[in-house]
């Protein structure tokens, strides 16, 4: 009957993260079909293990009738019950000499004690046995609850100030492909050269002839990563994007990165992705404040990275609401 909680548990969790509007905090939602998946596996494989259960519920039951029934009932006129076997061992007692009854008498307890000990040895292998089977179940029961009860967390500054903002290199190392992405989508590590190469010149041949770019919620992750792989042929350009600021504390006054959360496929390869931005002098903004900025874009030297960056030099400044749905998908 575990089994059957478990995978109905699992079905709940699936339907409970979908009622609630959170499956975006956790995949990227072009692949939102495999909850749906997920969700009718699971209640197929429930219903298995739970007409599974049910009969062998049902055939325990007929053994025990059948045993019931067929219970020895046989006497004989003078009242003895020849099939007991208690009868036939108080008859032979009389038929034994005192010496063969202790004798007998010693073999039997002494068969008594091999079964009890033999019994004892086996419930202390058992035990730790079953205290591990017990241990596996309810650890599956942890991301269920947790899936159906707890509160889902919305990334934000908080996320980058754990996790630190100091970086040695904007590329992501293809040891540890898709994880800790910051400022640049990369999608490389999903391909082989010659592919990305391919996808790298298709993707920039929707951008490069633009005068103006503005990142939507759906092109977002590809815009910013074709910018950061061809910087020199958009420096000067207008490009304008939604984000929330983050100062951290290796920023000038006049500096400010502006991000957005992204998922590339899921929270595995989850990341946060924007540039620095160089904002009019007196400009103040605090972490997390959703703004919608516009400028021309540069570059510099950002001495923390040890490396040229790209640089939105900022001509126009929006303070805006933050979006219902924060963060941004890759959509190939």
């Amino acid at each position: 009957m575990i089994r059957f909680f478990v995978l109905f548990g699992f079905t709940l969790m699936f339907v409970s993260i979908r009622a609630q509007g959170n499956l975006n905090k956790f995949i990227n939602t072009k692949y939102s079909y495999l909850s749906t998946i997920a969700i009718a596996l699971f209640a197929l494989f429930s219903l298995i293990e739970f007409i599974r259960f049910y009969r062998r519920e049902a055939e325990a039951e007929r053994l025990r009738e059948a045993e019931k029934k067929d219970a020895p009932r046989h006497h004989d006129g003078d009242g003895h019950d020849h099939d007991d076997p208690h009868h036939h061992h108080h008859h032979d007692a009389h038929e034994h000499g005192p010496h063969e009854q202790v004798h007998h008498h010693h073999d039997h307890h002494h068969d008594d004690l091999h079964e009890h000990s033999h019994g004892l040895d086996d419930h202390t292998h058992e035990s730790p046995s079953k205290w591990k089977r017990a241990l596996g179940r309810a650890v599956l029961f942890v991301p269920i609850f947790a899936g159906i009860f707890l509160p889902v967390q919305t990334l934000d500054s908080s996320f980058v100030k754990a996790k630190g903002f100091s970086f040695p290199q904007i590329d992501v190392s293809e040891d540890n492909p898709g994880q800790h992405q910051f400022l640049k989508p990369d999608t490389s590590v999903y391909y082989g050269a010659e592919g990305y190469e391919e996808i790298k010149n298709k993707e920039y041949a929707e951008f490069k002839n633009l005068k103006r770019i503005e990142l939507t919620d759906a092109n977002y992750l590809k815009g910013m990563e074709v910018i950061y792989n061809y910087p020199g042929s958009f420096m000067g350009r207008t490009i304008s994007f939604d984000g929330f600021a983050y100062k951290g504390e290796q920023a000038d006054n006049n500096h400010y990165f502006v991000f957005r959360f992204g998922f590339i496929h899921c929270a595995a390869d989850s990341g946060v992705f924007g540039m620095l931005a160089d904002f009019p002098k007196g400009t103040e903004l605090s972490d997390d404040q959703w703004v919608h900025v516009t400028g021309t874009l540069t570059s510099e030297l950002y001495q923390p990275f040890k490396q040229t960056v790209p640089v939105l030099k900022v001509t126009g400044l929006e303070r805006i609401p933050a979006p219902k749905d924060p963060y941004v998908y890759r959509n190939y």
